[in-house]
């Protein structure tokens, strides 16, 4: 990155909000988000919000795309990668003291299973648990999942249950669980965390151990759906289907074969696909 455009960027993030808005962006990365959801999610007032994304894209780090009457920002990976490797190799001159830290693996002593996979959502009541139970079952013992949500006191919707029940999982063993009991000492290091929810998404959460691969494959809210009771378990069943569809896809992936990379751009491509289908 040339020195004059590093030095724009750095400036721009120099101000607490608009670095703010970069890393909610970043947690729904590759896809966009609506300045509302953005407004929401910061508490930020509207107008202050227009300032900071004007400033962003100015920068070249932030996209933005209108889709019919929504416009839609996201973060420009490109931008954003040749900005952390000028501060890596240009700035920091590739220091291996540096950047030790953040390119050591996860310890394979760790590894209980092939992969550890994390799923996270609002309450754990319906779209986490599914894909917890999904990846359990399709991924015959190459994954370990686990799901967690950020409400408390939450526990697995009964209409959840009944859908999976329906399509022959076993349900004795999932629970609603808050994601701090997958962020103590001693925890398991994830290789995936994946969000099923824009809510979830827009949290704000320390970086994760091991620096996982993460992926957004954000869906609506089930336990929202309003009518008769038959409408309300259609709407599950749709939400069950478009994760079946979306983890189906994940455990096929060439694992072996894929570098990190690789394997992040793939990940991105299904929750890109499922919200094209959507």
């Amino acid at each position: 990155m040339e020195r004059n455009r590093a030095a724009l960027a750095f400036a721009t993030l120099g101000h607490p909000g608009r670095l703010a808005v970069l890393r909610l962006l970043m947690r729904f990365a590759p896809q966009g988000v609506r300045p509302t959801e953005i407004s929401e999610a910061l508490g930020l007032k509207q107008n202050t919000l227009s300032h900071h994304l004007a400033d962003l894209t100015a920068s070249g780090l932030v996209g933005v795309e209108r889709r019919g009457r929504s416009l839609f920002y996201a973060v420009d990976l490109d931008a954003t990668e040749a900005l952390i490797g000028y501060l890596a190799l240009d700035v920091g001159r590739a220091r291996p003291d540096l950047l030790a830290s953040i390119t050591s693996g996860k310890d394979p002593a760790m590894r209980d299973t092939d992969f550890d996979v994390l799923f996270i959502c609002s309450g754990n009541s319906a779209r986490s648990i599914f894909a917890e139970a999904l990846l359990r079952d399709l991924g015959k013992g190459k994954f370990q999942a686990f799901s967690a949500g950020y409400r408390a006191d939450t526990v697995p919707n009964p209409m959840a249950l009944d859908v999976l029940q329906r399509n022959g999982h076993e349900i004795g063993g999932l629970r609603s669980k808050h994601v701090s009991e997958f962020q103590k000492p001693g925890s398991v290091v994830m290789d995936f965390v994946f969000t099923v929810c824009d809510t979830s998404a827009a949290e704000e959460c320390p970086p994760w151990p091991g620096q996982p691969i993460t992926g957004h494959w954000g869906l609506p809210d089930p336990v929202k759906a309003t009518g008769t009771d038959a409408e309300k378990a259609l709407v599950f069943a749709q939400t069950y289907a478009a994760l079946l569809r979306r983890i189906a896809a994940f455990v096929e992936l060439p694992f072996e074969s894929l570098s990190r990379l690789s394997l992040q751009s793939r990940v991105d491509a299904i929750g890109l696909d499922a919200q094209e289908k959507a």
